[in-house]
Protein backbone atom coordinates (compact mmCIF):
# COMPACT_ATOMS: atom_id res chain seq x y z
CA UNK A 1 0.00 0.00 0.00
CA UNK A 2 0.99 3.59 -0.77
CA UNK A 3 1.44 6.55 1.67
CA UNK A 4 -0.65 9.43 1.40
CA UNK A 5 0.17 13.04 2.11
CA UNK A 6 -1.32 15.76 4.61
CA UNK A 7 -0.52 19.45 3.50
CA UNK A 8 -1.78 22.40 6.10
CA UNK A 9 -1.25 25.74 5.57
CA UNK A 10 -2.12 28.71 8.05
CA UNK A 11 -2.10 32.16 7.73
CA UNK A 12 -2.32 35.19 10.21
CA UNK A 13 -4.81 37.84 8.66
CA UNK A 14 -5.02 41.45 9.22
CA UNK A 15 -8.79 42.73 7.58
CA UNK A 16 -8.31 46.73 7.80
CA UNK A 17 -11.99 47.62 6.77
CA UNK A 18 -13.41 45.01 9.28
CA UNK A 19 -15.43 47.54 11.68
CA UNK A 20 -17.26 44.59 13.45
CA UNK A 21 -17.26 40.84 14.50
CA UNK A 22 -20.06 40.29 12.41
CA UNK A 23 -17.51 41.86 8.98
CA UNK A 24 -15.34 39.97 10.35
CA UNK A 25 -16.70 36.23 10.08
CA UNK A 26 -18.50 37.41 6.70
CA UNK A 27 -14.80 38.16 5.10
CA UNK A 28 -13.74 34.88 6.67
CA UNK A 29 -16.75 32.53 5.83
CA UNK A 30 -15.63 33.92 2.24
CA UNK A 31 -12.38 33.13 2.59
CA UNK A 32 -12.86 29.35 3.92
CA UNK A 33 -15.63 28.68 1.29
CA UNK A 34 -13.82 29.71 -1.14
CA UNK A 35 -10.60 27.55 -0.29
CA UNK A 36 -12.93 24.32 -0.30
CA UNK A 37 -14.31 24.94 -3.78
CA UNK A 38 -11.21 26.03 -5.56
CA UNK A 39 -8.98 23.99 -4.01
CA UNK A 40 -10.91 21.06 -2.22
CA UNK A 41 -9.61 22.65 1.27
CA UNK A 42 -10.87 21.46 4.16
CA UNK A 43 -10.49 25.19 6.34
CA UNK A 44 -11.52 27.06 9.40
CA UNK A 45 -10.81 30.35 11.23
CA UNK A 46 -8.73 28.75 14.40
CA UNK A 47 -7.66 31.89 16.67
CA UNK A 48 -8.18 35.50 17.09
CA UNK A 49 -11.96 34.83 17.33
CA UNK A 50 -12.56 37.82 19.60
CA UNK A 51 -10.63 40.21 17.27
CA UNK A 52 -12.58 42.23 14.47
CA UNK A 53 -9.32 43.03 12.33
CA UNK A 54 -7.48 39.91 13.04
CA UNK A 55 -7.73 36.19 12.03
CA UNK A 56 -6.23 32.61 11.65
CA UNK A 57 -7.33 30.22 9.09
CA UNK A 58 -5.25 27.12 8.46
CA UNK A 59 -6.61 25.21 5.25
CA UNK A 60 -5.90 21.10 4.89
CA UNK A 61 -5.04 19.79 1.76
CA UNK A 62 -4.70 15.67 0.94
CA UNK A 63 -3.45 13.98 -1.73
CA UNK A 64 -1.02 10.88 -2.56
CA UNK A 65 1.87 12.94 -4.46
CA UNK A 66 3.81 15.42 -2.70
CA UNK A 67 4.95 16.93 -5.73
CA UNK A 68 1.44 17.73 -6.97
CA UNK A 69 0.08 18.70 -3.04
CA UNK A 70 3.19 21.39 -2.52
CA UNK A 71 2.19 22.81 -6.17
CA UNK A 72 -1.54 22.74 -4.81
CA UNK A 73 -0.38 24.55 -1.30
CA UNK A 74 1.64 27.26 -3.34
CA UNK A 75 -1.65 27.85 -5.13
CA UNK A 76 -3.25 28.11 -2.21
CA UNK A 77 -0.81 30.95 -1.20
CA UNK A 78 -0.85 32.64 -3.77
CA UNK A 79 -4.42 33.13 -3.81
CA UNK A 80 -4.88 34.50 -0.29
CA UNK A 81 -1.99 36.86 -1.06
CA UNK A 82 -3.20 38.02 -4.16
CA UNK A 83 -7.11 38.87 -1.97
CA UNK A 84 -7.46 42.93 -1.26
CA UNK A 85 -9.90 42.61 1.25
CA UNK A 86 -6.93 41.48 3.49
CA UNK A 87 -3.02 41.52 4.25
CA UNK A 88 -1.37 38.23 5.09
CA UNK A 89 0.98 39.26 7.69
CA UNK A 90 2.32 35.42 8.96
CA UNK A 91 2.29 32.43 7.22
CA UNK A 92 3.47 28.72 8.01
CA UNK A 93 3.04 25.58 5.57
CA UNK A 94 3.70 21.91 6.47
CA UNK A 95 3.28 18.50 4.44
CA UNK A 96 3.41 15.19 6.36
CA UNK A 97 3.78 11.72 5.16
CA UNK A 98 1.00 9.38 6.17
CA UNK A 99 2.13 5.87 6.25
CA UNK A 100 0.47 2.29 6.69
CA UNK A 101 1.86 1.97 9.84
CA UNK A 102 -0.02 3.57 12.26
CA UNK A 103 -2.49 0.35 12.27
CA UNK A 104 -5.58 2.13 12.32
CA UNK A 105 -8.24 0.32 10.63
CA UNK A 106 -6.21 -2.77 10.80
CA UNK A 107 -8.30 -5.53 9.48
CA UNK A 108 -5.71 -8.62 10.64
Amino acid sequence: MGAGYVAAVSVDLHLPTSGSLKDKRREVKRVTHGLARRFGAAAAEVDHHELRQRARVTAALVGSDSADLGARVEAVSRWLHADEVFEVVGESREIIRVDDDHGWGDDG
